[in-house]
This record gives structure tokens, C-alpha cells and sequence, in this order.
């Protein structure tokens, strides 16, 4: 099979070709709201307004106007000359469709005008020239113009009835060359998404490090995927995301394309690694990749939207960083310690026991759907406390706090944030001395805002009697903060 039938799906021009070899002659529409009109002149009606980036057969020229034939609308006309641009689709004409190409490609709003000039050059270039680093080139311009297209679309919420009109129509020329786009909702939010199959193409070609890196990133998009997919189609997913970014040379790259391959390696592998764990699979080594992908970014040279990049990347690979711990062993079994069993309908049981009370009588019970990190367990000195991390999703850990009382042991829950579950970590970070007040970082983002802190929370009712957004500024963190944690958490960074 040649190159050029590989790309039929991709990318087909509005007419049959044997119509477009016979008539030899195309005019691809510049302008949007063109009007095809009944006759060669301005008082004529317009039978359509045509958009930017559509394909028409010309078939003749009256005047200022060139006759035409509209194969998707099947119906004839007239356009202006002046608002379409003349191609014939031969091999001669590849050069000249190219250079147009890489000249829309630094056009915001040319979107549905790019890929049609793209999908213009894989028809017009010899197959030996698309197999080439020129053919990747214009696959690469492709992909870009698609995706520009979606993020307009996700972004069209509060554009104006006449914006939302325009993007509307170049969506639809973007469909008759094969584009193809997905839908998804996350947090509130919609996303249209380019379904990716020009990036593809490019990972399967000969490309240079910074293409397979933008076709890395565009792949492996999390707001792309479906929030509703089933646990074990959400890991065989991450993992192939987990390949498409390893399959990309980040030391050949510039630093700002490196830094956004590592933090979304981080993030991928630290989700990987859940999914992993959960499943009863080996997750240290997943877990272990996504903390020194973290590790590796270079904070100084951030682009204006990194940081939030890496913020979100280094919240996920701190909710699942307990992956990348062996599993303790425990010295004393007559303090109060933590033992899990199968509960219910696939939940998994949190028993707190000691040497009198074992797991037929715990001191306390709790049962939970969540992944159970029983290696973080930490009991305070004077043994009326245990902090334990719990992670309900990919990028959501909790903190089980149990506690003794008058009435017995209880267990009480705090999140990383008051809000819905997003992306965030609340973790523990050292006991006070007096058994009545612990160290705890939290991190997350929720309802649009980020927020990090670092606080002492009262053990009996979860407040937090003081707090700050630096470890350093808070005195007690000085003094009493956890060495074990100071060496694994990412909140430090």
C-alpha cells in the first residue's frame, strides 16, 4: 500500500479525484461568509455562504467571478475570484501548497483554511516526497491545525452567537477532510479534542524529536479521555500513554518541550502506578519513574502556562507517591497498628488493632472502595493517634486520622481541600508533642483555585490552628516535622 492510500483517511479532498484529474483545476475558499451566488454578479442570490478551507471544482469564469461546483452541497455556482484561491492538484503545485501551509500555520483563526491547504499538498506531493521529513512536516501542520481548532471549541462558551456561527462552520470543513473530533466533560468543563490520527502518523514516521513531542503531548492529553471509563480500560490506557511519552528523546529537546514531556510523563506514570496497585500488581517501579521524571523538570525555564502544568503533575505524583514504598514491617505488635481485610462488594477493611484487640475485636473499623497505603500508618508516641494515607483516585489522596477518646477510638477523614474531588493530597507530616495536634501538608485544586499549605491541625476536631503557604514560616514544622516525610513528600519542591 503507497503512502498517499495510507493518508486517504485522513485527509480527502470535497470532490471524487477522477472529477478532480478531469477538471485539473481546484479553488479552495480564503474567505469566510463567501457567497455562492445564482449568476456572476452581486444582486444575485446567494443559493450558500461558503467557509474558509472549503474545496470547489472550478469549472469556468465569467467576469470577476469564476463558475464552480460545490460536490458536498451538489449544487452550482458563482464565487468572487477574489475570495478563493486557484490550485491545481499536480505534483508541481506541491511546493507552492506547502509554503501556504507553513505560512497559516502562524495564523490564529486560519485553522479550517490550514487543513485544507494540507489536505490540498497530500493530494498534489509524489508519494516518495510524503514519505519524507517534508511529508511528516505537513502531517505535523495537519495535527496543529486540528488541534488549534478543538482547543476554539472547548473555548466556546462565551464567544458570541457570531464567533460560535464561524467556529461552527470551520468544524464542519475540518470534517470533510477526515478531521475527526472527540467530546468529553471533566470538572464542569467541555472539551473537544482532535482525535489524533495525523499524530499518529507522525510517531509512526521519521520525525524529529520536537514533532514526536508535540504529537506526545497531544496523544496523551487527560482531558481527552473519558472520565468514565472502567478500571481496567483506564490502565491499559495510562499505560499506552506511559509508551507514547517514553517513545520521545526529551534530552534532544528544547527546554521548555522537555519540561512538558517530564511533567506529563510524572503524571501519567504516578496514575499508572495507582491503577497498578489496585489491582494487586508491582507499582514501584511506575511510581518510582514518576518521581524522577518530577525530579528532572527545570523549574527556570518555565513558559507562561507550565507552572500550573507542573503544580497539577507534581499533586498527582504526590497522591500516588506512596507507590514507590516497600512495605514496612512492623517491630512492635502491641501498639496500635494497622491490619486490612476484604470487605463487602470489593471494599477493602481498615482495622486498627493492638495485642488486645485483634482483628475479630479492632479498636476501630472502616471499610472503603479507595486504595489503603498501609506502609504510611504512623502512630504518635504516646499512642493515642494514627495518621494513614488513603487514595480514593488516580490523583485524590485523603488522610484517615484515628484517634482515641472517652468512648473508644474513632476515625475521622481529612481532604486535601474543601471542595469536590479534583487533583490534590493531604499527607502527614509529623506529630506535635502532647498527642493532641499534628503536622499536615496540603495541596490541591478545586473549583478553579490552587492552594498549598502547610498547617497544625487539632486532632479532636480537624481545625487548623495555624497555617502557611512556606513549611519554614511555620514554627512547629521547624521543630517537629517528620525526617521520613521530609525526605519523600513533593510538597518541599
Amino acid at each position: 500500500m503507497s503512502l498517499r492510500a495510507a493518508l486517504a483517511g485522513l485527509a480527502l479532498l470535497a470532490l471524487p479525484l477522477a472529477a478532480a484529474a478531469e477538471a485539473a483545476a481546484l479553488a479552495i475558499v480564503i474567505r469566510d461568509r463567501a457567497a455562492l451566488r445564482a449568476a456572476p454578479r452581486a444582486a444575485a442570490p446567494a443559493n450558500a455562504l461558503l467557509w474558509q478551507g472549503e474545496t470547489l471544482e472550478v469549472r469556468g469564469e465569467r467576469l470577476d467571478y469564476l463558475q464552480v461546483y460545490d460536490y458536498r452541497r451538489e449544487r452550482g455556482g458563482f464565487v468572487l475570484a477574489s475570495e478563493v484561491q486557484r490550485i491545481s492538484p499536480g505534483p508541481e503545485e506541491a511546493p507552492e501548497l506547502l509554503s501556504i501551509v507553513r505560512f497559516l500555520r502562524r495564523m490564529p483563526g486560519a485553522e479550517a483554511l490550514g487543513i485544507g491547504f494540507a489536505a490540498a499538498y497530500i493530494e498534489a506531493a509524489p508519494a516518495e516526497v510524503l514519505a519524507s521529513e517534508v511529508g511528516v512536516e505537513a502531517l505535523d501542520a495537519l495535527a496543529g491545525f486540528s488541534e488549534r481548532l478543538a482547543e476554539r471549541a472547548s473555548s466556546s462558551a462565551t464567544q458570541e452567537r457570531s464567533a460560535q456561527e464561524k467556529l461552527a462552520g470551520h468544524l464542519d470543513v475540518a470534517a470533510r477532510y477526515g478531521v475527526g473530533f472527540t467530546h468529553h466533560e471533566r470538572n464542569g468543563r467541555a472539551y473537544y479534542c482532535y482525535e489524533g490520527e495525523a499524530y499518529r502518523r507522525v510517531l509512526a514516521m521519521p520525525s524529529s524529536a520536537a514533532q514526536r513531542a508535540r504529537a506526545a503531548l497531544a496523544l496523551t492529553r487527560a482531558e481527552c479521555t473519558s472520565a468514565e471509563l472502567p478500571p481496567e480500560e483506564r490502565r491499559r490506557m495510562d499505560q499506552w500513554r506511559a509508551e507514547v511519552l517514553e517513545r520521545v528523546d526529551a534530552a534532544a529537546l528544547p527546554a521548555h518541550l522537555r519540561n512538558r514531556i517530564l511533567m506529563r510523563r510524572a503524571a501519567v506514570w504516578a496514575s499508572v502506578a495507582y491503577l497498578q496497585a489496585r489491582k494487586g500488581e508491582p507499582a514501584q517501579a511506575a511510581a518510582s519513574r514518576a518521581l524522577v521524571a518530577l525530579a528532572d523538570v527545570d523549574k527556570a525555564k518555565f513558559g507562561d502556562e507550565d507552572a500550573r502544568s507542573y503544580n497539577d503533575a507534581a499533586m498527582q505524583v504526590g497522591a500516588s507517591r506512596w507507590a514507590a514504598e516497600p512495605a514496612a514491617s512492623r517491630a512492635d505488635d502491641k501498639r496500635p497498628h494497622i491490619v486490612t481485610a476484604p470487605g463487602p462488594a470489593g471494599e477493602t477493611c481498615v482495622l486498627l488493632v493492638d495485642a488486645k484487640n485483634d482483628a475479630r475485636r479492632p479498636l476501630a473499623r472502616r471499610c472503603t472502595y479507595a486504595m489503603v497505603w498501609t506502609a504510611s500508618a504512623q502512630l504518635n508516641r504516646e499512642g493515642s493517634a494514627l495518621a494513614l494515607a488513603v487514595q480514593p483516585t488516580a490523583a485524590w489522596r485523603e488522610l484517615w486520622i484515628f484517634r482515641t477518646s472517652p468512648n473508644g477510638w474513632n476515625v475521622r477523614v481529612l481532604p486535601p481541600a474543601a471542595t469536590a474531588p479534583h487533583i490534590g493530597y493531604a499527607e502527614f507530616a509529623g506529630w506535635a508533642p502532647g498527642g493532641n495536634r499534628m503536622l499536615v501538608a496540603r495541596e490541591a485544586r478545586g473549583d478553579g483555585k490552587y492552594r498549598r499549605s502547610f498547617e497544625i491541625v487539632r486532632l479532636d476536631t480537624l481545625a487548623a490552628v495555624s497555617h502557611a503557604t512556606v513549611a519554614s514560616n511555620v514554627r512547629e514544622f521547624q521543630r517537629w516535622q517528620d525526617a521520613s516525610w521530609k525526605s519523600g513528600t513533593v510538597s518541599l519542591r
